[in-house]
């Protein structure tokens, strides 16, 4: 860091190495649970339980992937958090224990504004024991929110905050399970009678601030709160919160979305921008709500929304009380067909969504970019804001336009003399080899997204109803090549929900091809067992197809079939486990 006499000013040789080491400052997100990177359907509000559990049924008779239904505030009984609505959720133990019986999870809703009412535990404790965000004059503030009267909990005090952690226990909220996780709105906070609908300026929290001096860091604290109580809820289990509200540092805690935009194609066209400027600024965990929160998007919007949302970190369907109803199969069988493709397409690169969250913790650096990241000569770079890179390993240009069937994808310059990078089409293997400008036609399926030559990365293309099915499901290697036709890349394993990673326990491996022979080579020693194998390897960019390969393990050599995929080969059945050092070599008669 240097100081110029104003502001703080991080530098480095290239802008990875800023957004680095702002994370070094600030933190980086812990590694989710797998689950949370794949789809999560939500809607304010789904109705009952009858409801819940006949919207996850329809995902299966459609053969559409999706982990998480969630639940906004209605479930509660009469907005009082930390309770359920006995009349349309009598038995949510039953509820719950059906979902995560099919691999699935559970998202519920809880807020920083509290009922004042009586009868309502949480308030009476609060009141009792001065725990809410004082006026001026020493008395409870009250603001109007969801509950009507209300109060907000001050999350400044830690007292306050591990009293709010404490009722996450499933001793206390005995209505769900450790499995359920949370939702943290309307945290700004969010006063709808109160100056630019939020608290007032001279409220005075613990430590005697004023909410003028800490408005910003609110929804942070409150997040810690909730943090910290689904960690002591279950100690082995990683935690995963949505917030709204969010300030530096708070992704050690949560995921973000953009909040409430609308039914679009401007408000489709802003979720990639604001996602990359929150990923540089260390916030890599966000998405924006597919469809639209407001409004009902056509067919056309919501299948290129659920394009876009795919190559997103969150991937979550939403939409506002007063809309029309949106699950897939309500459209014609045409939308239903093309947004379980782009659902499918999200579930078969969740090994690469893994280990780049896995990546960021370690290093800081975000699971989206800018093309500036990795691209700084190329000035034309600078103002592109409607593609992203995923690591450098992919890139994205979704459809934000309607009714277009061509779109303009830029591929950028290396360096001054405008050398590139050669690009694969991810579907096709076609390669792209030039810099600049280039119309590339699409259809309604179409999702432009190409790999990288020189890059290696892992798939799981066995379809299933949850992500939580597939983890031994076996993996697909992609090399594309680069023009001295080599590749590296890395892919990282693990139980993909507890906290054993840290001791060790894992998976973490680098594939390095070069000369026609694939290696691996293992980064730590491997603690984790898998049952999970390689069952094919694509390789895109050679010069001529091999006439067979041959893999060797522990010293014994076996033969391999090879055979052309469009514009890639494929080397068939491997069949070595994640854990074991092989080298492949391509024969060439």
């Amino acid at each position: 860091m240097a100081w110029n006499g104003s502001v703080p000013v991080i530098y480095g040789s290239w802008p990875l190495d800023v957004f680095k080491q702002y994370a070094a400052l600030t933190g980086t997100h812990e590694l989710p649970q797998l689950f949370s990177l794949a789809y999560h359907q939500s809607r304010w509000n789904y109705n009952d339980e009858r409801d819940v559990t006949a919207v996850s049924a329809k995902f299966d008779e459609f053969n559409i992937p999706m982990d998480t239904m969630w639940l906004d505030i209605e479930y509660t009984d009469g907005k009082r958090y930390f309770t359920w609505d006995k009349f349309k959720f009598p038995q949510p133990l039953t509820m719950i224990k059906n979902l995560t019986e099919l691999g699935r999870h559970l998202v519920v809703i809880i807020d920083p504004h509290i009922k004042r009412d009586n009868g309502y535990f949480f308030h009476q404790d609060c009141t009792e024991k001065g725990y809410y965000v004082k006026t001026r004059e020493g008395n409870d503030y009250e603001g109007w929110c969801w509950p009507g009267s209300a109060s907000y909990p001050d999350f400044f005090n830690p007292d306050v905050r591990q009293y709010y952690a404490s009722q996450f226990d499933t001793s206390r909220f005995q209505t769900v399970t450790t499995d359920v996780m949370l939702w943290n709105d309307m945290n700004e906070p969010s006063v709808f009678n109160g100056p630019e609908i939020t608290a007032p300026k001279d409220l005075i929290h613990y430590g005697n601030w004023e909410h003028r001096d800490v408005h910003n860091l609110y929804g942070h604290m409150h997040l810690m709160g909730t943090f910290a109580g689904l960690q002591q809820r279950d100690p082995n289990q990683r935690p995963f919160i949505l917030t709204r509200a969010h300030f530096a540092g708070s992704q050690r805690y949560a995921a973000i979305w953009t909040g409430d935009n609308l039914a679009d194609w401007t408000h489709l066209q802003h979720s990639i921008k604001m996602c990359l400027t929150e990923a540089v600024a260390g916030f890599s965990f966000c998405g924006a709500d597919v469809g639209g929160f407001f409004g009902n998007p056509d067919s056309e919007l919501l299948e290129r929304w659920y394009q876009t949302g795919a190559f997103l970190p969150f991937f979550r369907a939403h939409a506002h009380i007063d809309t029309k109803r949106r699950e897939p199969w309500l459209y014609p069988e045409r939308t239903r067909l093309v947004i379980q493709n782009a659902i499918r397409k999200r579930y078969s690169y969740l090994s690469l969504w893994y280990t780049a969250f896995f990546e960021l913790e370690q290093t800081g650096a975000p699971v989206i970019r800018p093309l500036l990241t990795h691209y700084p000569f190329d000035k034309e770079t600078f103002g592109i804001d409607n593609q992203l890179l995923v690591q450098d390993r992919l890139l994205v240009k979704p459809v934000m336009q309607q009714g277009v069937s061509k779109v303009d994808v830029y591929f950028p310059a290396i360096d001054d003399k405008k050398n590139g990078d050669l690009w694969y089409d991810v579907e096709t293997y076609e390669r792209q080899d030039r810099v600049g400008y280039v119309t590339v036609p699409v259809t309604e399926y179409k999702i432009p997204v190409w790999q990288r030559g020189g890059s290696i990365l892992a798939k799981k293309e066995r379809q299933r109803r949850a992500s939580t099915l597939m983890l031994h499901d076996p993996y697909t290697l992609i090399i594309c090549l680069d023009r001295d036709r080599k590749a590296v890349g890395t892919l990282y394993l693990d139980d993909e929900k507890s906290y054993a990673y840290r001791e060790g326990q894992y998976i973490y491996v680098s594939y390095e091809f070069a000369d026609n022979q694939l290696t691996n080579n293992f980064i730590g020693k491997p603690k984790y067992k898998s049952d999970a194998w390689i069952e094919r390897i694509v390789i895109a960019g050679l010069e001529r197809v091999p006439s067979g390969a041959k893999i060797t393990v522990n010293g014994v050599q076996q033969s391999l079939e090879v055979t052309r995929q469009g514009g890639a080969v494929v080397v068939r059945k491997p069949a070595v486990k994640m854990d074991i050092d092989f080298v492949l070599t391509l024969n060439y008669e």
